[in-house]
This record gives C-alpha cells, sequence and structure tokens, in this order.
C-alpha cells in the first residue's frame, strides 16, 4: 500500500511490520509498512488515539517499535540521526535564547558532525532567511507570535540541513491564517531544501493542501491497534488553493472514507 516492498535505496525512511505496545497492553499500531522517497511530502492523517504520533516517534527513532524495523537512507535506525529532523506541535524553544541561538541550539551536541565555525554560522543564518526571519535573530521568544515561534522551530530543523522533516501536528495551535501561510511555507521549504517530510495531522484540508501522498491511520479490531487503512496520491498542482474543483472531490472521497469505517462499511 505505501510502497515499503521496493527496493530500499529508493527511500528516504521505510518502516516495515512495525508495531508498538506498553507493556504487556494492547498494542497501539501494528502491520505498519511505510516508506518516504526523496523530496516526497506524506501526511499521516487519522483520529485521536489511532496512534500516528506513536509511530512518528518510532520513525524518528524516539522511541523502539515492538516488532518490525526501520532503515533510514538505507541504513537501520535504531537512535534519532542528526539528517532527520523533528518539530513538535510545541515550538519548545528556550526562552532565554534568542532567535539565532535556539536555531543553533543542539548543533554542537556529541551526535552532531563536527562543523567549522564560518559554515555552522552560515547554515543558521540560511535556515533563519528560508523561514522569512531575517532581522530578528536578536529576539526572545517573548517577542514573538505563535507564527513566529514555529518558524524559528522549522529554522531550527533545517539548519540540520536534513534529509528528513519529521513534523507531528506543527500548525494545529495557530490561528487559520497563520495556519495557512505555514502550510505553504512547509511546502516551499520541502522543495527548495529537497528533503523528505512526514507530516502527523488530523486535519483532512492540512493534508490534501501540503501532501503528495496521504495515508489513512485507523483502528483494527481485536486489540493490534492503529494500521494504514487508505492511501491517497494527491496529484493537485501548486498552490492548490488555485484548484478547488479538485480538493474539493478528494475532500468528499476522504470523507465518505472516514464515514464508511466508522459504520462498518468500506469504499470501494
Amino acid at each position: 500500500m505505501s510502497g515499503a516492498d521496493s527496493d530500499a535505496a529508493d527511500f528516504a525512511l521505510q518502516g516495515q511490520g512495525l508495531a508498538c505496545a506498553y507493556g504487556q497492553g494492547p498494542r497501539i499500531f501494528s502491520g505498519i509498512d511505510i516508506a518516504i522517497r526523496p523530496q516526497e511530502i506524506v501526511c499521516l492523517l487519522g483520529g485521536s488515539g489511532c496512534g500516528k504520533s506513536t509511530l512518528l516517534r518510532a520513525l524518528a527513532g524516539l522511541q523502539a517499535p515492538t516488532e518490525g524495523s526501520v532503515r533510514f537512507l538505507g541504513a537501520p535506525l535504531t537512535q534519532p540521526h542528526p539528517r532527520a529532523a523533528v518539530v513538535f506541535q510545541q515550538a519548545s524553544l528556550l526562552p532565554w535564547l534568542s532567535v539565532e541561538k535556539n536555531v543553533a541550539f543542539g548543533l554542537d551536541f556529541k551526535h552532531q558532525p563536527r562543523i567549522e565555525a564560518e559554515r555552522l554560522q552560515a547554515r543558521i543564518q540560511h535556515a533563519i532567511a528560508a523561514v522569512g526571519l531575517a532581522g530578528k535573530e536578536h529576539l526572545h521568544p517573548a517577542q514573538l507570535s505563535g507564527g513566529m515561534a514555529q518558524r524559528v522551530a522549522l529554522a531550527r530543523a533545517l539548519a540540520r540541513e536534513p534529509k528528513l522533516l519529521l513534523a507531528d501536528e506543527p500548525f494545529s495551535a495557530l490561528d487559520a491564517i497563520t495556519r495557512s501561510e505555514m502550510q505553504e511555507l512547509l511546502v516551499d521549504l520541502v522543495h527548495a531544501w529537497h528533503t523528505a517530510a512526514l507530516v502527523v495531522t488530523h486535519d483532512i484540508d492540512e493534508a490534501i493542501l501540503v501532501a503528495d501522498r496521504i495515508l489513512l491511520m485507523g483502528r483494527q479490531s481485536h486489540g493490534q491497534g492503529g494500521a494504514i487503512v487508505r492511501e491517497w496520491r494527491v496529484d493537485v498542482p501548486h498552490p492548490r488553493h488555485a484548484h478547488p474543483a479538485e480538493i474539493t472531490a478528494l475532500r468528499l472521497e476522504i470523507l465518505a472514507e472516514l464515514h464508511a469505517r466508522r459504520h462498518g462499511t468500506q469504499t470501494a
């Protein structure tokens, strides 16, 4: 369904046979095969409690799956990788650091590759400019709007020059206008930085507006937890607001699938 059975060299990220449970409790998800190609945006769509965020943590190396394996850039992934950056719902900026220093935070940690000071500074400035915050480097988090703070979080991820960006509902706390701007920015950044992205969301419209592929995650029966139950490829050109008929048709198709599964039936 998600392409995980193709040649691993074709993918930035690949998970096979993934399952996760806490202790002896029921599975959070199981039977997950997922693969993301370089420069592809995949949205993992689903309701609360189906295991989306736990799956993202497993794919990021933040949590070991109970079963299955994860490969990143063709190699096994068992811990966070310096070229895989994670953005969460909250910007989680350090309030005593400036924008510039928040973006730089962590780049000198032991697991990060050694970078010459001049090149490091160039990477930081490039990332800040990419999210539209050039000239704001010396501001502190208390001086930023919610949208600006999340731009800093994106810049912090970009400064790592990631091959994969994993985002867990990164814009859900923002107002509608700012959220739309950030969705467009995410698409632009993925294309400009030649990275792949996995975005967890419960918002159908967000998934349609940003994704190349949408994976629907839903609950299975018999204690097996969540699973990927449907996939859509989104071939509508960007910007997608300019194609209302196509995105409305896809939205209705996704809603029909959700309705059918809620009532125990399944669409063709």
